[in-house]
Protein backbone atom coordinates (compact mmCIF):
# COMPACT_ATOMS: atom_id res chain seq x y z
CA UNK A 1 0.00 0.00 0.00
CA UNK A 2 2.62 2.76 1.24
CA UNK A 3 5.11 3.69 3.48
CA UNK A 4 5.24 3.53 7.18
CA UNK A 5 4.86 7.00 7.49
CA UNK A 6 2.58 8.04 10.66
CA UNK A 7 2.07 6.05 13.75
CA UNK A 8 -1.34 7.99 15.02
CA UNK A 9 -2.39 7.85 19.11
CA UNK A 10 -6.12 7.87 20.13
CA UNK A 11 -8.46 6.95 22.66
CA UNK A 12 -11.44 4.85 22.56
CA UNK A 13 -13.80 7.74 24.04
CA UNK A 14 -15.04 5.27 26.84
CA UNK A 15 -15.65 6.55 29.85
CA UNK A 16 -12.52 7.14 32.56
CA UNK A 17 -11.93 3.15 34.38
CA UNK A 18 -14.39 1.44 31.94
CA UNK A 19 -12.36 -1.77 30.48
CA UNK A 20 -13.15 -2.16 26.89
CA UNK A 21 -12.05 -5.55 25.05
CA UNK A 22 -10.95 -6.26 21.91
CA UNK A 23 -14.23 -8.02 20.48
CA UNK A 24 -15.95 -4.75 21.41
CA UNK A 25 -13.40 -2.66 19.10
CA UNK A 26 -13.94 -5.20 16.31
CA UNK A 27 -17.97 -5.00 16.98
CA UNK A 28 -17.97 -0.97 16.55
CA UNK A 29 -15.79 -0.85 13.62
CA UNK A 30 -16.77 -3.77 11.40
CA UNK A 31 -20.77 -4.64 12.68
CA UNK A 32 -23.09 -2.96 10.16
CA UNK A 33 -25.08 -0.25 11.42
CA UNK A 34 -26.39 1.14 13.32
CA UNK A 35 -24.86 -1.31 15.54
CA UNK A 36 -21.37 0.09 14.24
CA UNK A 37 -19.70 1.39 11.26
CA UNK A 38 -19.42 -1.34 9.10
CA UNK A 39 -15.62 -0.89 8.69
CA UNK A 40 -14.20 -4.43 6.78
CA UNK A 41 -11.19 -3.92 9.05
CA UNK A 42 -11.08 -2.67 12.87
CA UNK A 43 -9.75 0.95 12.83
CA UNK A 44 -6.62 0.33 15.30
CA UNK A 45 -3.41 -1.88 14.76
CA UNK A 46 -2.82 -2.39 18.92
CA UNK A 47 -4.89 -1.62 21.95
CA UNK A 48 -3.76 -0.48 25.75
CA UNK A 49 -5.49 -1.79 27.98
CA UNK A 50 -6.22 0.05 31.27
CA UNK A 51 -3.41 -2.09 33.30
CA UNK A 52 -0.81 -1.06 30.46
CA UNK A 53 -1.25 -4.54 28.66
CA UNK A 54 -0.69 -3.47 24.99
CA UNK A 55 -3.11 -6.32 22.61
CA UNK A 56 -2.65 -6.27 19.35
CA UNK A 57 -5.86 -6.00 17.17
CA UNK A 58 -4.21 -6.12 13.63
CA UNK A 59 -1.36 -8.15 12.56
CA UNK A 60 1.65 -6.11 11.56
CA UNK A 61 5.35 -6.56 10.43
CA UNK A 62 8.23 -4.77 10.94
CA UNK A 63 9.19 -3.76 8.21
CA UNK A 64 9.07 0.20 6.71
CA UNK A 65 5.80 -1.06 4.34
CA UNK A 66 2.22 -1.01 5.08
CA UNK A 67 0.86 -4.07 3.57
CA UNK A 68 -2.78 -4.38 2.41
CA UNK A 69 -3.33 -6.89 5.64
CA UNK A 70 -1.91 -4.25 8.27
CA UNK A 71 -4.04 -1.31 7.50
CA UNK A 72 -6.60 -0.13 9.49
CA UNK A 73 -9.63 2.62 9.39
CA UNK A 74 -8.00 4.97 12.71
CA UNK A 75 -8.12 8.44 10.28
CA UNK A 76 -9.37 8.99 7.16
CA UNK A 77 -6.78 9.37 4.25
CA UNK A 78 -3.91 8.24 5.87
CA UNK A 79 -4.47 4.96 6.71
CA UNK A 80 -2.52 2.98 3.68
CA UNK A 81 0.67 4.83 5.78
CA UNK A 82 -0.02 4.67 8.95
CA UNK A 83 -0.05 2.15 12.00
CA UNK A 84 -2.73 3.58 15.00
CA UNK A 85 -2.51 2.34 18.67
CA UNK A 86 -5.48 3.08 21.05
CA UNK A 87 -5.45 3.52 24.80
CA UNK A 88 -8.51 2.34 26.29
CA UNK A 89 -10.51 5.47 28.29
CA UNK A 90 -10.59 9.19 26.41
CA UNK A 91 -13.44 10.66 28.66
CA UNK A 92 -14.72 11.66 32.04
CA UNK A 93 -18.16 9.82 33.13
CA UNK A 94 -19.86 12.60 31.39
CA UNK A 95 -18.66 11.79 28.37
CA UNK A 96 -16.25 15.40 28.10
CA UNK A 97 -12.82 14.72 26.77
CA UNK A 98 -10.15 13.84 29.14
CA UNK A 99 -6.98 12.47 29.29
CA UNK A 100 -7.66 9.47 31.33
CA UNK A 101 -4.24 7.43 30.91
CA UNK A 102 -3.64 5.21 33.57
CA UNK A 103 0.08 5.12 35.05
CA UNK A 104 0.42 1.65 33.30
CA UNK A 105 -0.89 3.13 30.35
CA UNK A 106 1.22 5.70 30.20
CA UNK A 107 4.14 3.84 30.69
CA UNK A 108 3.35 1.45 27.89
CA UNK A 109 2.47 4.20 25.57
CA UNK A 110 5.78 5.72 26.01
CA UNK A 111 7.45 2.31 25.67
CA UNK A 112 5.27 1.60 22.26
CA UNK A 113 6.47 5.43 20.71
CA UNK A 114 9.82 4.80 21.29
CA UNK A 115 10.15 1.07 20.38
CA UNK A 116 8.20 2.13 16.94
CA UNK A 117 10.34 5.01 16.71
CA UNK A 118 13.87 2.89 16.71
CA UNK A 119 12.48 0.39 14.49
CA UNK A 120 11.00 2.85 12.12
CA UNK A 121 13.75 6.13 12.54
CA UNK A 122 11.52 8.64 10.05
CA UNK A 123 8.06 8.03 11.32
CA UNK A 124 6.06 11.05 12.53
CA UNK A 125 3.89 10.53 15.65
CA UNK A 126 0.78 12.43 15.80
CA UNK A 127 -2.64 12.66 17.73
CA UNK A 128 -5.98 11.49 15.46
CA UNK A 129 -7.10 14.93 16.29
CA UNK A 130 -4.13 16.59 13.96
CA UNK A 131 -5.80 14.78 11.00
CA UNK A 132 -9.59 15.34 11.82
CA UNK A 133 -11.85 17.96 14.08
CA UNK A 134 -12.37 15.70 17.23
CA UNK A 135 -10.65 15.31 20.63
CA UNK A 136 -9.24 12.07 20.18
CA UNK A 137 -6.81 11.08 21.98
CA UNK A 138 -8.01 14.07 24.52
CA UNK A 139 -4.61 14.93 24.87
CA UNK A 140 -1.67 17.63 23.25
CA UNK A 141 0.57 14.84 21.41
CA UNK A 142 3.30 16.86 20.45
CA UNK A 143 3.66 18.65 23.86
CA UNK A 144 3.83 14.32 25.02
CA UNK A 145 6.37 13.33 22.89
CA UNK A 146 9.02 16.28 23.94
CA UNK A 147 7.88 15.40 27.70
CA UNK A 148 9.17 12.19 26.80
CA UNK A 149 12.29 13.18 24.72
CA UNK A 150 11.05 12.52 21.27
CA UNK A 151 13.26 14.04 18.46
CA UNK A 152 11.16 16.61 17.08
CA UNK A 153 11.89 14.79 13.55
CA UNK A 154 9.32 12.01 14.87
CA UNK A 155 6.87 14.92 15.91
CA UNK A 156 4.11 15.46 13.85
CA UNK A 157 3.02 19.56 13.62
Amino acid sequence: MGKLTYLVLHCTATPEGRAVTADQIRSWHTSPPPQGRGWKQVGYSAMIHLDGRVEILTPFDEDDDVEKWEVTNGAAGINSISRHIVYVGGTDKNGRAKDTRTQAQRIAMDNFVKQTIAAHPSIKVAGHNQFAPKACPCFDVPTYLRSIGVDETNVHK
